[in-house]
């Protein structure tokens, strides 16, 4: 599907909503990516109506076009073309039965903004000043890790012994996101700066470079290690619900 038509906030949210339908129909886990994403828009949507960022035109572009890297990265994986690495990671894990929930999403955090978000950001400020941008790319960021703990309460929803499990593994759920979140946001930016505003030869290949370092990060999540597989595996089993009622509870937070 092409998303040239996507020039709104409004039509992302449009865009999702349909996403998430559809993958509720079908029992599709990459539905949980696009529930959460959903939570995060509307508060970014929210905030430029509110006046929380210091350019809220900028902020619409910059979530359309961050928004639109992760669209077309869905569409074509829906219709058997090739994507970016980051991305298939996390398409090929969502038929996968070992995967939990909070693995599901940080393959998709993983993808869009360690690698989407640097690019949507240096795209934004193409012939401007990208340090222009860092106070409000903190703020959307600020959004993201503001769901953290909105998350957490969904998965205690879906299970309910969740809080014991990761009271045995150190509080281990928060660490992994927190770090990650992190993580993803100062490399992105770093990222940004790196390809502002460079040729589209030399842009292309250090996109491909960065796609293929934020691919390897996948692993991690996916395989964190003999004890925290064990302990993912109790949760994974735990877990209550069809795959659309998750969705579902996700999507209202």
């Amino acid at each position: 599907m092409n998303t040239d038509h996507i020039t709104t906030i409004d039509h992302v949210l449009t865009a999702l909503d349909e996403i998430i339908q559809q993958s509720r129909q079908d029992n599709d886990t990459l539905g949980y990516f696009a529930a959460l994403y959903r939570n995060v828009t509307h508060e970014v949507k929210n905030g430029i109506a509110e006046n929380a960022f210091e350019d809220g035109a900028r902020m619409e572009k910059l979530d359309v076009l961050f928004a639109k890297r992760y669209l077309d990265a869905f569409y074509a994986h829906k219709a058997g073309k090739q994507t970016t690495h980051a991305w298939q990671k996390a398409f090929d894990n969502s038929t996968h039965y070992r995967p939990i929930v909070l693995q599901h999403l940080l393959l998709g955090m993983n993808a869009h903004i360690s690698l989407d978000l640097g690019i949507a950001a240096a795209k934004t400020s193409k012939n401007h000043s990208l340090e222009d941008l860092h106070t409000d790319f903190n703020k959307i960021n600020d959004i993201l890790s503001s769901l953290v703990n909105q998350v957490e309460q969904d998965l205690i929803r879906i299970w309910p012994t969740w809080h014991k499990i990761i009271k045995f593994a150190n509080n281990s759920d928060k660490l992994i996101v927190n770090f990650s979140m992190q993580l993803a946001r100062d490399g992105a930016w770093k990222f940004a700066n790196r390809i502002f505003n460079k040729p589209d030869a030399n842009l292309e290949i250090l996109i491909e470079e960065r796609d293929q370092k934020v691919a390897n990060i996948s692993k991690i999540i996916t395989s964190p290690g003999f004890i925290a597989n064990i302990i993912l595996c109790f949760i994974r089993i735990g877990e209550r619900g069809s795959i659309a009622q998750k969705i579902k509870e996700l999507e209202h937070g």
